[in-house]
Formats: structure tokens, C-alpha cells, sequence
């Protein structure tokens, strides 16, 4: 388990343009308010007919009109830009998650700290230990969302997969169940589902994209794919006064 204190190990001042791939959404919105409280300048891109959920960041950020899989709007919208954070959301059957984050490793400056957000799904090595009502969930939700034509869950594994064979400086943030409400501060991780602190399976939206924006100064996250859960749910709590 690793906790807000122990995560807090990198060098945030050295990320000051950050582009928020998704930024229309609610965990989009969430990145965005969170990468502007730290000072970041920020681009968002979202689709052109998602632009006016933008309206309350008028004039603070610069938004790029766009699929978000469109590799031209990418390569003007990552331009420059010392970080990246990218929402993989595998819509319809058009490869758009895997194509989302090629265009991201394609076209990112060298260097750059490129931040992409899951579900617990995703494994990296295979050593993630899944409830049977999990991979029940995912299995029934994939097949149906397949056959409907809305969601592709296999084209977000395909999406993570190449992530997870670059070389850059990427972190896969695997999120648990998400709930609105206030903040609760940063969340736990383990590099494995199945861990006990992650037994909740459950996380505040803006407490991920606060994960999410943290992990941008966060040397220590560098090709790690956490999966996350809530700081005060009830089995980080545990873990953390087990740990005491």
C-alpha cells in the first residue's frame, strides 16, 4: 500500500503546460480544476460539440476542438506541453481508446510525463486478483456493450498494452468505482487489485483526477500502473491503522 505521504516524491515544478486529453467530461473538468489550482497552463481537448461544458474555464485555458483519437488535434494539442493527462474512454468499435493513447505517445514532447486513467480491469503483469463478481461485471458488460456497438472494453486493454510497451514516462491510473462528492483527499494505491486496502472498490471522481494531476510530480509513478481506492474508505482505513 502506498499512502498521500509516501507518494509526495518528485519534482511537480518541473510540469507547467499540461494538455487534459478528455477535457470536457466529468473526471476531464475535475483534471482541469485541479492542474489550474497548481498554476499549470492548460489545453483541453474535447470533442466540438462537448466545447460549451468548458464554459466556467473561459479565458483561463486553451481548448483544441476535436476527436480526441484525431491524431492531428493531438499533435497540436500535446505540442509543447511538459505533461499529459488522457482519459481512455473506448467508445464505439473505431479502435478510439487505442487510438487516443497512440496518438498521445506518438506525438508527446520527449520527456514528458504522460498520465492515462482505467479501470481496475486493466492488468500490467497479470498478478491482479479479481473477485468473481468482478470479472462477472466486466464480462457480462463487455459482451453486452460489444454487441450494442457503444463500448469496446477490449480496445482499452489494447489501448494500455501499448502504453505499457513504450518507453516514455508514462503512469496507467487503474480506478476503482466511482461516486460524486467533496474531496477526501488523495488517494491509496496498490500495484495490485486484490490487496486488501483495495477492498472498498471505491473512490471520489475528483479524488481520482486529483490522483491523476499529482502524479505528474510524481517520479516515483513513472511506468507504474496504480490501482487506486479512496484514503477513507473503510479498508484503507484499516490498512492504515493495521499499519500503525
Amino acid at each position: 500500500m502506498e499512502t498521500a505521504d509516501t507518494q509526495k516524491n518528485g519534482n511537480p515544478e518541473a510540469t507547467r503546460r499540461v494538455c487534459v486529453v478528455g477535457a470536457s467530461g466529468k473526471l476531464g473538468r475535475y483534471m482541469v480544476r485541479h492542474a489550474l489550482d497548481r498554476g499549470y497552463e492548460v489545453v483541453g481537448v474535447c470533442r466540438e460539440k462537448s466545447v460549451g461544458k468548458l464554459a466556467e474555464f473561459d479565458g483561463r485555458i486553451t481548448v483544441v476542438p476535436g476527436a480526441t483519437d484525431d491524431r492531428d488535434v493531438i499533435a497540436r494539442a500535446v505540442a509543447g506541453c511538459d505533461g499529459v493527462l488522457a482519459v481512455l474512454v473506448p467508445w464505439g468499435m473505431r479502435h478510439y481508446a487505442s487510438g487516443t493513447a497512440q496518438a498521445v505517445l506518438d506525438y508527446a514532447p520527449p520527456g514528458a510525463r504522460l498520465v492515462f486513467s482505467c479501470g481496475w480491469h486493466i492488468t500490467r503483469d497479470g498478478k491482479d486478483v479479481y473477485t468473481r463478481r468482478l470479472r462477472a461485471f466486466v464480462a457480462v458488460v463487455g459482451r453486452l456493450a460489444r454487441l450494442v456497438r457503444v463500448v469496446d472494453l477490449d480496445d482499452q486493454v489494447e489501448a494500455c498494452r501499448r502504453i505499457f510497451a513504450s518507453d516514455t514516462r508514462w503512469t496507467v491510473v487503474r480506478g476503482s468505482d466511482l461516486e460524486e462528492g467533496e474531496s477526501q483527499g488523495l488517494p491509496v494505491w496498490s500495484r495490485h487489485v486484490g490487496d486488501p486496502v483495495l477492498a472498498s472498490n471505491l473512490t471520489r471522481r475528483v479524488d481520482f483526477a486529483m490522483f491523476m494531476v499529482e502524479a505528474l510530480g510524481d517520479d516515483r509513478l513513472v511506468q507504474e500502473a496504480p490501482a487506486i481506492v479512496g484514503c477513507l474508505t473503510p479498508s484503507a482505513l484499516a490498512c492504515a491503522e493495521g499499519a500503525a
